[in-house]
């Protein structure tokens, strides 16, 4: 081999290696940049999860209920007027009450409900008295004993708000009633009240859609 073909032979080889250097180096600096970015780990601390339990019902400040609505917005036997008079007497002016107003008068209860100083009276709708076969309901009405039974079966000393309403209660027939629910959702006894926490001057009235039957 001549001498100028020798020197480009070792130029090109030169060249080549400093090429194949050059990348090398770039794929190293490569690798070390990727090792050196920090990685996403699946493992990295989440937002804390929300509660799935439900957040307690708001209890109702004033009456509360689909059935309320039944009830006159002015008068005796509007909400504010029942208020003022002690609850036969507030009773007797709640056009949803015919019925019960009927068979406290015939049971002689009106002077002893009227004078008690604090009660809670879970009041039937005349929609629920027609849910008794009549020939049932007339002859409660004429028998004076059980039906004071029934209805003071309906009446518990205090005054319950939505806040105290719920749970096992004796009530004035010296037996128990047990009322479950919250807010403004309640049964008694599986009676769902319709109107809820109405005031009268002594007592505090829960409207319901069935009779309670007490065990007689």
């Amino acid at each position: 081999m001549n001498t100028k073909l020798r020197t480009r032979t070792l130029g090109l080889a030169a060249l080549a290696l400093t090429a194949s250097m050059s990348l090398a180096a770039c794929g190293s600096e490569s690798d070390s940049d990727a090792a050196s970015e920090p990685t996403t780990s699946q493992s990295t601390s989440e937002a804390p999860m929300e509660s799935d339990s439900p957040s307690e019902e708001p209890m109702a400040d004033g009456p509360f209920g689909a059935g309320c609505a039944g009830v006159p917005t002015s008068g005796p036997g509007s909400v504010e007027g029942m208020a003022d008079d002690p609850v036969a007497t507030a009773a007797s002016n709640n056009p949803l009450l015919k019925t019960l107003v009927a068979a406290v008068t015939q049971a002689g209860l009106v002077d002893t409900l009227n004078s008690a100083d604090a009660l809670t009276v879970f009041a039937p709708t005349d929609d629920a008295f027609a849910k008794i076969p009549a020939k049932d309901l007339n002859a409660l009405l004429k028998d004076k004993k059980a039906l004071t039974t029934v209805l003071t079966h309906h009446v518990v000393a205090g005054k319950l708000s939505p806040e105290d309403v719920a749970g096992e209660h004796e009530t004035l027939a010296g037996d128990t009633i047990t009322v479950e629910g919250s807010g403004e959702d309640f049964t008694a006894e599986g009676a769902a009240v319709v109107c809820g926490n109405v005031p009268t001057a002594n007592a505090t009235v829960y409207v319901i859609d069935s009779v309670m039957m007490p065990k007689m």
